[in-house]
């Protein structure tokens, strides 16, 4: 690890430089950040100057807000897959819907259609029973 510190100026802060040769510690430290795969690679986090405190704090709210949003995102496309299953369900609602008073009907018919038949019935046996008491008379009285 080399550092560096210089001063730009007399009024200014000193600034401090640091950064490696040694690929390993480099491999490690990337290893170890947090990545966002689903995240446009511009409003990706970038690393942070580790020196400058104000730089680590918005690397981390920043990887905060990635990962908020990723979890925004997730919630979205969970949300979507809902919509669309409670799409399908009111679709199918209507179509019982259709079927049910398609069902109403033909049941209200079929009602109408059987009172009439047993009318019919009664109406016939009634004249059975008037045609055999006349056809009894007209054989007893031969």
């Amino acid at each position: 690890m080399i550092t560096s510190a210089r001063r730009v100026s007399p009024d200014k802060p000193e600034v401090r430089i640091a950064f490696s040769l040694d690929n390993s510690e480099l491999n490690d430290a990337e290893e170890a950040l947090p990545t966002f795969p689903d995240l446009e690679q511009r409003l990706q986090p970038v690393l942070p100057c580790q020196s400058l405190k104000e730089s680590v704090q918005v690397y981390k709210d920043h990887c905060k807000m990635a990962k908020e949003f990723r979890e925004v995102k997730i919630e979205i496309a969970q949300l979507e897959d809902r919509k669309k299953e409670l799409r399908g369900e009111l679709v199918d609602d209507d179509r019982m819907t259709i079927e049910i008073a398609r069902l109403k009907e033909e049941f209200r018919v079929l009602a109408e259609e059987n009172r009439t038949l047993i009318t019919v019935h009664m109406e016939r046996a009634q004249q059975l029973e008037t045609l055999r008491g006349v056809s009894q008379k007209r054989q007893g009285s031969s």
